[in-house]
């Protein structure tokens, strides 16, 4: 097959158009950081351009491969055992970052196994479902799937102890979503997590924004981002100072930016903002105008992993679909939710844009399997 033929430029124009776009952005964004930390105001944009330069290799790579070489059971083995072996061994000698030891450091490049996690999953889930299907119909749902769930959820609780709450989220998203396309029965899914929702708001989130503002809790960074998120203002210049200051990255761009570099809020004032906060950066500098230009070239790219998964002929296929489109989903969502006050600090990048080697090949490992994917339904098409 001539895969050249049936590629999807509905996917790929909006990815590469993202990732150029994601170096400026973090060019811009992280100039000041770099000259505050000793290096030349162009050290991490260099360093994003290769990452992103990687990726490409990484995406036209994916796009080449055969797809049962991701369903080789000794190659989804062992990469499991690693990705295993990766976690347990963050927990005693992970690098730690904003209160979370989710890193290891390999010279210059931090790696963030969580952030494969979400590629593995998604790949290792599909073929274990898919594979399944049969012994799903005749024996039930909970005797066939019951040791792949427990085992999913075991590596989001490994992911959860660094403690990356983000991270065990979308991962456990992922799950959940390709959980309930299996098979499962979806009324019970909705009844038993919509209870888990009012449980957590209605009696755990109120119960944890007791005990974050306990005397002990000020030295748990995680209960801290709670505070943060509850009450800005009132401690703006500690644990409160991301969000505040993205407020005023917000107000200071209006519609249409302060321009390309004149961002205020870059310079000291908002930690993070080449990674976490970059869409407040871009907010600010280029206005509302191109931050809803982005959010709608990435809604373009989940709609189409939505639209190419409902028209697969294959469930395994269709399956790894639906997790790259939670994945993109939830990972912004999280990330804007953020940025805006609606949701917890959770140390989410935003896709494409933000800098970081891990969460850029992970989004192209993910991107060059469903343009794979798209390749080979527009070939079944074709030929029927």
């Amino acid at each position: 097959m001539q895969k050249l033929k049936y590629l999807d430029y509905w996917l790929l124009v909006p990815y590469l158009v993202l990732s150029l776009f994601g170096i400026v952005m973090v060019y811009s964004a992280s100039a000041d950081i770099g000259s505050q930390n000793g290096g030349s105001p162009g050290s991490y944009l260099v360093k994003q351009a290769i990452y992103v330069l990687l990726g490409i290799v990484i995406v036209t790579f994916m796009f080449k491969l055969n797809l049962n070489k991701l369903r080789d059971k000794t190659i989804l083995k062992y990469a499991g055992y690693l990705a295993l072996a990766a976690l347990l061994l963050l927990l005693v000698r992970g690098q730690t970052i904003n209160g979370a030891a989710g890193w290891f450091r390999l010279g210059p490049i931090g790696i963030q196994p969580a952030e494969f996690v979400k590629f593995y999953l998604i790949v290792w889930l599909a073929n274990v479902i898919d594979q399944r299907q049969d012994a799903i119909i005749e024996d039930g749902w909970w005797s066939t799937m019951l040791r792949p769930v427990i085992i999913c959820f075991g590596i989001v609780f490994l992911i959860f102890l660094q403690p990356d709450l983000g991270g065990a989220t979308i991962n456990a998203a992922i799950i959940f979503v390709m959980i309930l396309a299996s098979g499962f029965n979806w009324h019970r899914a909705v009844a038993f997590f919509g209870g888990a929702f009012l449980l957590v708001v209605a009696v755990i989130f109120p119960l944890v924004v007791k005990v974050s503002e306990m005397s002990f809790a000020k030295n748990v960074y995680q209960l801290q981002r709670i505070v943060a998120f509850i009450n800005p203002f009132k401690h703006s210049q500690t644990v409160g100072q991301q969000l505040v200051n993205s407020y005023y990255a917000l107000s200071n761009g209006g519609i249409f930016g302060v321009g390309w570099g004149n961002s205020i809020q870059k310079t000291g004032y908002l930690p993070e903002p080449n990674t976490d906060f970059i869409m407040a950066i871009l907010a600010e500098e280029l206005g509302l105008i191109t931050a809803l230009a982005v959010i709608t070239l990435l809604f373009l790219i989940i709609v189409r992993t939505v639209l190419i998964g409902i028209r697969s002929n294959s469930a395994y296929q269709a399956l790894v679909c639906y997790g790259a489109a939670t994945y993109l989903t939830v990972q912004t969502l999280f990330n804007l939710g953020g940025v805006l006050g609606m949701l917890p600090i959770t140390g989410v990048t935003f896709p494409f844009i933000s800098y970081g080697g891990s969460s850029t090949w992970t989004l192209a490992l993910v991107m060059g399997v469903v343009l794979n994917i798209s390749a080979r339904q527009k070939h079944y098409r074709a030929n029927q």
